[in-house]
């Protein structure tokens, strides 16, 4: 029987432009080190606006331009089963996770974080909202570079 994997979730509000992102970079940078045996990996949205909706076309172009593909991701809300079968399910602001926090199990509360503390020196930042400020480059670079230092700290302890 194999290791048990790794299992992670990324959250924003509609689950089309932050969560895929992160998604999208983490995978990519996971292939690279050849590590896809050792994850598994998803994103959600705290709201059900988008659901089986691919992500915003901006976000999969900013990603494209960085070589990674969004295009067979599909928008889901988080659903509570999230809570457990998830070990680390990291919000991209501090919004939602505020609302992860009010529905999550209290004994899956440690689970819960903010991307950006995987930078150091971030604790406590949000990745901007692109679907209106219009930073998609900006916010994939971020998310790219929060997904390197997540990998690495992940890395170390298998």
């Amino acid at each position: 029987m194999g290791k048990e994997k790794i299992k992670i979730l990324f959250v924003c509000m509609g689950n089309i432009c932050r969560s895929p992102t992160a998604e999208g970079a983490f995978r990519s940078q996971v292939e690279k080190r050849g590590a896809q045996d050792l994850f598994e990996i998803d994103s959600a949205g705290t709201h059900a606006y988008h659901i089986n909706e691919q992500p915003d076309s901006r976000s999969q172009r900013s990603a494209a331009k960085f070589g990674v593909d969004l295009s067979d991701q599909r928008g889901r809300q988080v659903h509570e089963s999230d809570f457990y079968h998830y070990d680390h399910i990291f919000a991209m602001d501090t919004s939602n996770l505020s609302d992860l926090q009010m529905i999550c199990p209290q004994e899956h509360q440690y689970k819960l974080s903010l991307m950006l503390d995987n930078i150091p020196e971030n604790n406590g930042k949000s990745v901007p909202d692109p679907y209106f400020e219009g930073r998609f480059d900006d916010v994939f670079e971020m998310l790219n570079r929060a997904s390197g230092f997540l990998l690495e700290t992940l890395l170390k302890k298998v």
